[in-house]
């Protein structure tokens, strides 16, 4: 059905729009080589958790990635890696990619002065590099509390415009 659809699609739009198809071992392959040639990826929901996972490996992993499915009518925001149940309760969770879904559905919903202030905190959170703030996936000793208070300090020390 995808293949039909994608097909059609390029036959109506012709060669306004650049349209390749790529078995799933080829596609990974090529977006380890050079992930900017690729600009939108089409694929049911299995290959796409896959290469979901795959491209948060790319970016520093899984708990950097935010997520958004937007529709005409609704859009959910959401970590990529979901819910993360078997850490569920033991403060290790990276916290980013949640805050982050959380800032694209601030600027989604127009609340962008927010969104700003809440993304430029954890810009400093990470740009200060110090690993009593960030946690073990990206380099630091925090666990996700410690995350988030340091978020919360630079969010109070920031001036709101």
């Amino acid at each position: 059905m995808w293949l039909d659809c994608c097909r059609r699609m390029q036959a109506e739009v012709g060669q306004g729009i650049a349209y390749e198809e790529l078995l799933i071992d080829n596609a990974c392959l090529q977006l380890v080589r050079d992930p900017s040639r690729f600009d939108v990826l089409v694929m049911e929901n299995y290959n796409g958790d896959l290469i979901s996972d795959l491209c948060a490996g790319l970016v520093g992993g899984l708990g950097v990635v935010p997520g958004a499915n937007l529709g005409d009518d609704c859009a959910i925001f959401e970590a990529v890696h979901g819910s993360a149940p078997d850490i569920a309760g033991q403060g290790l969770a990276n916290p980013l990619a949640l805050i982050m879904s959380g800032v694209m559905m601030l600027n989604h919903i127009g609340e962008t002065a927010a969104a700003e202030r809440i993304k430029d905190a954890y810009n400093a959170v990470l740009a200060a590099g110090n690993p009593d703030d960030v946690t073990r996936d990206i380099g630091g000793r925090a666990g996700t509390r410690a995350f988030v208070q340091a978020l919360t300090r630079r969010m109070v020390e920031a001036p709101i415009l």
